[in-house]
């Protein structure tokens, strides 16, 4: 039985070798992916020395002096690759009311924040975003091929409470963003929301025990409590390559996808209108790695411009069955599964991997390693060699990946990643790799170096000049130490478009000037009723982020609920608390994520040393499972421990 076979535990074949080569062979007929543990045991021999100087080499070469400097902050002249060519902005009244919660950003963040909040009887709640609806990065993110890169199961929130099945194991961009307007439907977010806006100013105003909030509309209104949701994906970003703005064809982001110039439409229409047209696209990331395959079938030509490869696995994408889904949809689901996820792909303890994805296979490969090692070598080096045979096998598996599908011997060599598996976000596409079989495709490598220049009619790489009618900019969006920003605190004034004054008008520019200070990723001293919707400080759970904003919303809608159940006006952590909490993740093995050992990208700041802020910039120290469960306990208590309500 091929599902009972798949759902067995990893070990189980990992203390038998022989029988699970027995078993893959048995099951090869029913066209299943071998077990991977039986791959791993008969690995041939991998020269790690030599692969580790191969990746410091390719690292070497990318490294560049200005780090996220070198790339342009849209403003100006560039202003119009921010305009949104989805929905007309509607003329409206300023607001002059008083909302009892106010929640920045209308992603994933605001609607489950919202969500929980009106499930507490919690209604007065007014959810802000820059976009013309909710959905944030999803509706931003309309690019041909857009896709979620986590299962839908867990990546998508709420779906429990909504009743709603995904239609495939990675839902696609539309089906996301209609399931963000179902949450808004459902739970009345749209009644007070205003779209379209975004905020200037946020000042908290101890007499009055309430939040001053200042918009581009010309909003002047009040909140007692602010969730701030914005997202780390939301600001787009551009290259700074010398001539950019002088180009006469049509140029455009990826998150402001032209249609009306490409044809065809978020749905996957055929964009007919770049039959005859040359197109550049300048970036390899997760976005290029799902728009390429889209824009390979349409244009005349494709010149993919890259500067470095992405590690690009199987996705291996499926329809969800109904009657399977009906069986497993019982009460609490979808908790179930999202911890299942998170156990799995972050070393916890599970019986079985319901998701089995790309993500929760690195993890088992390191579970089933250690599980070979004798009792008495399971030491913390022994184990973190078990990590490092792991990634090495698990990208070398990759890169023969590359082999396999693209026909061209130097177009595939060009195409393979140098580096960890985590040094760069990975991704997973069935479609991407064989594009670059067609004679319409062609790879421009620059080998590190980038693009040299852009005329008003061609993008010049290793100074060979390429004729194109259009450019897309798939260079991806602003992320921690953005342009011209020399601190933490800066950076995220610069992200937010607006800084935060607190208590007797600390700035948060301020407080974070050193790093980042807070009392689990969500509150800060100085700065009351004021509460963070993302995961750093938190469970730094990067492959579903969604698990700990859903998680979040949960705390915040208690917090709130209890503030006003017992007549108080204030909750704050206090500054003994804020302190205690970053000595426990102190305590840890320090960021897992943006060594500098990688080769740059958004995950190590281009490569640049953050400085003694990075210390600070990481998550609970013994895991996101750890955490989601410390967190329910902290919640469920009577005091709230380290909170004070006034």
């Amino acid at each position: 039985n091929g599902r009972r076979l798949r759902r067995l535990p990893v070990s189980v074949f990992a203390q038998f070798p022989a029988k699970c080569e027995q078993l893959r062979q048995k099951t090869a007929r029913f066209s299943l992916a071998p077990e991977p543990c039986c791959q791993r045991i008969s690995m041939p021999h991998i020269d790690k020395h030599a692969l580790r100087e191969k990746y410091r080499q390719e690292r070497d070469k990318r490294l560049r002096s200005d780090g996220p400097a070198q790339y342009l902050r849209i403003d100006g002249q560039l202003s119009h690759y921010l305009d949104d060519p989805y929905t007309p902005v509607t003329p409206r009244e300023p607001k002059r009311d008083h909302v009892t919660v106010a929640c920045i950003g209308g992603g994933f963040a605001g609607l489950v924040t919202g969500a929980r909040l009106v499930e507490a009887g919690i209604r007065n709640v007014r959810v802000i975003d820059k976009g013309g609806d909710f959905g944030g990065t999803w509706y931003w993110n309309r690019y041909p091929g857009a896709q979620c890169d986590t299962a839908s199961l867990v990546y998508m929130p709420l779906l429990e409470e909504t009743g709603y099945m995904p239609s495939e194991k990675y839902a696609r961009g539309p089906e996301i963003l209609e399931h963000c307007q179902r949450i808004g439907r459902q739970y009345g977010l749209y009644d007070n929301a205003l779209f379209h806006t975004e905020v200037k100013a946020l000042r908290w105003d101890d007499a009055e025990a309430r939040w001053h909030i200042l918009t581009n509309r010309g909003d002047d209104f009040t909140a007692q409590f602010v969730s701030l949701g914005a997202g780390g994906l939301h600001v787009p970003k551009l290259p700074g390559i010398a001539g950019l703005e002088t180009f006469r064809g049509e140029s455009f982001h990826t998150s402001r996808w032209n249609y009306e110039y490409t044809g065809g439409d978020p749905s996957g229409a055929h964009m007919h209108r770049l039959a005859d047209k040359r197109v550049a696209i300048i970036g390899t990331g997760a976005t290029a790695v799902q728009c390429v395959p889209r824009l390979a079938g349409a244009c005349k030509q494709l010149l993919v411009f890259q500067r470095t490869p992405s590690a690009v696995d199987a996705r291996n994408n499926q329809p969800i069955d109904p009657a399977w889904f009906s069986q497993i949809a019982t009460p609490g689901w979808q908790q179930r599964w999202l911890d299942n996820f998170t156990a799995n792909q972050t070393g916890g303890v599970a019986e079985v991997d319901l998701v089995m994805d790309g993500w929760t296979d690195l993890s088992r490969r390191i579970r089933t390693r250690i599980s070979l090692l004798p009792l008495a070598e399971r030491s913390p080096m022994e184990m973190l060699q078990a990590w490092d045979d792991a990634d090495f096998e698990k990208m070398e598996q990759i890169r023969a990946r590359v082999d396999a599908i693209v026909a061209d011997p130097q177009t595939a060599q060009k195409l393979k990643a140098w580096y960890r598996q985590l040094c760069k976000r990975p991704c997973f596409h069935d479609e991407y790799l064989q594009a670059f079989n067609l004679p319409s495709t062609t790879l421009v490598d620059t080998d590190g170096k980038g693009v040299e220049r852009i005329t008003e009619h061609s993008v010049i790489a290793a100074g060979k000049a390429y004729e194109v009618d259009c450019i897309v900019y798939a260079s991806g969006f602003q992320v921690g130490y953005s342009i011209g920003a020399s601190t933490l605190g800066s950076a995220v004034a610069q992200q937010l478009g607006f800084d935060i004054s607190g208590r007797d008008g600390l700035l948060l520019s301020q407080h974070w000037a050193t790093g980042m200070r807070s009392k689990h990723g969500m509150h800060i001293h100085g700065f009351p009723n004021l509460f963070l919707v993302q995961p750093t400080q938190a469970d730094k759970l990067i492959s579903n982020v969604t698990h700990n904003l859903t998680e979040a919303g949960k705390t915040i809608a208690v917090i709130v609920k209890r503030v006003l159940d017992r007549g108080r006006s204030t909750v704050e952590v206090t500054k003994q608390a804020e302190a205690a909490w970053l000595e426990i993740l102190l305590s840890g093995p320090g960021r897992m994520l943006g060594s500098l050992e990688c080769t740059p990208g958004y995950y190590n700041n281009e490569g640049q040393d953050l400085g003694p802020a990075a210390a600070l910039n990481v998550g609970y120290p013994f895991g996101a499972t750890a955490f989601f469960q410390y967190l329910d306990r902290w919640r469920s208590a009577d005091e709230l421990e380290g909170l004070e309500l006034g």
